[in-house]
């Protein structure tokens, strides 16, 4: 797989292997492009700026159509690419796929519905016969960086709405897992003027030093490590930025809740693409009634899921992205236990392979559940009631989604008040996202919303227009 700057697939001498976690088969290689690449990339997308805001929004949206039916048409590919470079079960590959291919849609809508509006200029004294409308414009550069765990919808969700409001895009994908990525950009690129997407691969802080500095870039939209959005924000200067970074969602269970539901939903948020999900159920809070009986429904499901090839369909849980990756849960997990933790199920390790795990009595201030855990655990927390289960909700630097099952409205407001969280959903699991809705979350989250239209309209800037 090649890098696709303005128009050109580009190849260097040396390059990275891309490495299938199940097997440490090499998938295939992509070049170790240099900030020389990176500014290439950059300086192609500024020169293709202009010719991208001239073009009308009915041209823009039937070419995002478009890419959307060269997309659909190359589904099975790209979700099996999916597969190979992130262990994803094949299931879940073609979910993410069916969900990429909607947010493109979605997109294609949005390019339609960039609105200004009127200002009433005589509300002011010196407004007397004036007239003034806003318009929306393109900001010019936008440059997308994602990680490895969806690594085609997460892509989509920052190139499909830059595109829709008239920027061009510099694109880098994560190294772990670029394949699916780079198919996806390049046909892309393909549909838009030279320049318009272009990706780069290689080394993430030689390039991402040349992305976050080069004053040619006017958007930054980045998903990953709370550490490099940091990075990002000090060194970005006067840069727009998005950035999420991640979470410690907390998944609340009250007792007056349907139990079979919340356990149903813990099972799904929990163990979700081997728990490597931005959003998943990353501390369980049971109410100490249910509690007994929520751990024993929980443990019996979780010894159902199957663990095996991704590429069989009847897989429910893949490895991680790498061994490392297995054995950071793995030893976050074994320091829980040995600091008075109960392991109920799983807690084995094999390679990049980690057994999805039940784990009670665990304490707030373990590293388990202190820090965003990447894996397939369930930590069960205890509480009282509903006030010391938004305590404990809220006892994290983070604040992306939270999860409350109750079958009282009351306690239901009274969670969505107290809970720290860019989103807090009712009865349904804090993994639960659909692509339009607002996502993004508070405090060490992020910054800015994702979901479609969020995204469009943080991706233009707004002129004022008056007329004397």
């Amino acid at each position: 797989m090649k890098m696709f700057i303005n128009g050109k697939l580009i190849d260097k001498k040396e390059h990275i292997a891309v490495i299938n976690p199940f097997n440490n088969e090499i998938v295939d290689h992509v070049p170790l492009g240099d900030n020389s690449d990176a500014k290439n990339a950059i300086d192609a997308a500024f020169k293709a700026k202009k010719t991208m805001r001239d073009m009308s929004s009915r041209k823009l949206s039937r070419i995002l159509y478009d890419i959307y039916q060269e997309l659909k048409e190359k589904s099975k590919e790209i979700s099996e690419l999916i597969c190979l470079e992130t262990g994803k079960p094949i299931r879940d590959s073609k979910i993410e796929m069916d969900r990429s291919l909607q947010t493109i849609l979605m997109a294609a809508e949005e390019s339609k519905r960039i609105y200004g509006e009127t200002i009433p200029m005589d509300a002011a004294i010196a407004g007397k016969n004036v007239f003034g409308f806003t318009i929306k414009i393109p900001l010019g550069v936008v440059a997308a960086i994602t990680p490895f765990n969806y690594p085609v919808n997460l892509a989509i969700h920052k190139l499909a709405p830059a595109l829709a409001a008239k920027n061009t895009v510099v694109f880098k994908p994560s190294s772990k897992a670029p394949l699916s990525a780079l198919k996806m950009a390049e046909i892309m690129g393909r549909h838009l003027p030279d320049g318009a997407v272009n990706s780069v691969t290689g080394n993430s802080n030689v390039l991402g030093q040349e992305i976050i500095t080069n004053p040619l870039i006017n958007k930054i939209s980045f998903t990953g490590s709370v550490s490099t959005g940091l990075s990002i924000a000090q060194e970005a200067g006067m840069k727009k930025l998005t950035l999420e970074l991640g979470g410690n969602d907390p998944l609340i269970v009250l007792d007056d809740a349907n139990l079979d539901a919340a356990v149903s939903a813990a099972v799904n948020g929990s163990y979700l693409n081997a728990g490597q999900v931005c959003i998943a159920v990353k501390r369980i809070i049971l109410h100490e009634k249910i509690a007994d009986q929520f751990a024993e429904k929980l443990v019996s499901l979780t010894k159902k899921l199957k663990m095996g090839d991704p590429m069989d369909s009847e897989t429910d849980i893949g490895p991680l992205i790498s061994e490392k990756s297995a054995i950071m849960v793995e030893k976050v997990v074994d320091d829980a236990i040995k600091n008075g933790a109960q392991l109920l199920c799983g807690g084995k390790r094999k390679g990049a392979f980690y057994e999805p795990t039940v784990i009670d009595n665990v304490h707030q201030e373990m590293e388990l559940v202190q820090n965003e855990t990447f894996g397939p655990i369930s930590p069960i927390i205890r509480v009282k009631d509903l006030d010391e289960a938004i305590r404990v909700s809220n006892n994290t630097p983070y604040g992306l989604q939270a999860g409350v099952f109750t079958g009282s409205i009351e306690q239901a407001k009274k969670a969505v008040q107290g809970i720290e969280a860019g989103s807090v959903l009712i009865n349904k699991q804090p993994t639960f996202r659909t692509d339009n809705m607002p996502f993004g979350g508070f405090k060490m989250s992020g910054i800015g919303k994702e979901g479609v239209k969020y995204a469009v309209e943080d991706m233009t800037r707004c002129k004022l227009v008056v007329i004397g």
